[in-house]
């Protein structure tokens, strides 16, 4: 009786982490792979088809998209994968690079972009129209993008589904398509370097930010204070190396809270970055058009009978509140 007991609670899984190990441990998944395949070969058969036409597709975007399918293998294939239904932390760890670095990544590579720019006029005008559909712009508003991206990790540990993605291999596949999935809407959609339904001020992005980083807070807080997380399958486990249950959530905890708002710090660069380009941009345009009405001014005073300033058309930024008084007339 004794020695059932002692053979059902023995430890089966993967042997004690090590140093080395986090370098040297890897397997073979097929759906990753499957994955990796159809993510990084899609998007090289659209920069072999991209027309010429079409001008020089930047190196960094490839880089980033580049970087992200990587991500997705080494979450998948490496001492991540090969340990992430042992250790709490090791989860927790691969489910923020999974919401927040990945999608990043593959945000910044453009992808719908690069489909865009392959499609027939037809089709590239019904992409255009879904995208700036009165449903995408709803589904797109920020106080939904930052429910859809603050809510999948809520839902995952404060519910039973976090433990059946434990001891299920499909559920631990959609949960992971789901955070990258709903993680690269949100980036899509606040990054803009690709065609997005909304053009919200970055503004508006800068504060989604801060309820990001306050919603991982607050996950963090709950898996540290709160009672364990799929306590039965854990100590089922027998684990026999490592941390305790308790420290191996502490740590997963911290993993989720600090991770997510490590991640923030390259965002927020990325949307300062952008916002500049656009500010720039904005005041060539700006620049251009007073070029013109000074060239306009000085053919009315050379022509006695030329058209008054009365009557000449209102340009668009003298009745923007942010520039009006900046450019009003004299």
């Amino acid at each position: 009786m004794a020695s059932g007991v002692v053979a059902a609670l023995a430890y089966a899984g993967p042997p004690p982490l090590t140093l080395v190990r986090t370098f040297t441990s890897w397997r073979f998944t097929p759906g990753v792979a499957a994955a990796v395949a159809a993510l990084g070969g899609g998007y090289g058969l659209g920069l072999r088809r991209r027309p010429a036409s079409a001008g020089p597709w930047p190196r960094g975007r490839t880089v980033s998209f580049a970087a992200g399918v990587v991500i997705i293998a080494i979450v998948g294939m490496s001492f991540l994968g090969v340990y992430d239904d042992t250790l709490f932390w090791v989860r927790a760890v691969q489910n923020i690079v999974l919401l927040m670095v990945v999608p990043m990544l593959l945000a910044m590579g453009a992808p719908f972009t690069l489909l865009r720019d392959q499609l027939p006029a037809p089709a590239r005008a019904r992409l255009s129209r879904l995208l700036h559909s009165k449903a995408a712009r709803l589904l797109t508003f920020p106080l939904v993008v930052t429910v859809v991206l603050t809510l999948p990790l809520l839902v995952l540990y404060l519910s039973p589904l976090y433990e059946l993605t434990l001891r299920s291999a499909v559920a631990s596949a959609v949960a992971g398509l789901v955070l990258a999935t709903t993680g690269f809407i949100y980036f899509w959609t606040r990054f803009r370097i690709d065609p997005a339904p909304r053009t919200d001020p970055y503004g508006v992005t800068l504060a989604i930010t801060v309820v990001e980083m306050i919603g991982d807070a607050v996950l963090g807080v709950v898996l540290w204070l709160g009672p364990l997380v799929a306590a039965g399958y854990y100590t089922a486990l027998a684990r026999d190396w490592g941390p305790s249950i308790q420290v191996d959530q502490w740590l997963g905890a911290g993993a989720l809270w600090i991770g997510g708002d490590v991640v923030g710090l390259p965002f927020i660069g990325v949307v300062f970055a952008r916002m500049t380009r656009e500010d720039h941009q904005k005041a060539v345009v700006i620049d251009a058009e007073l070029d013109a009405r000074d060239a306009e001014r000085a053919a009315a005073t050379a022509e006695p009978d030329g058209p008054r300033e009365s009557d000449r058309p209102r340009l668009w930024w003298e009745d923007d509140p942010e520039l009006s008084h900046r450019f009003r007339r004299r």
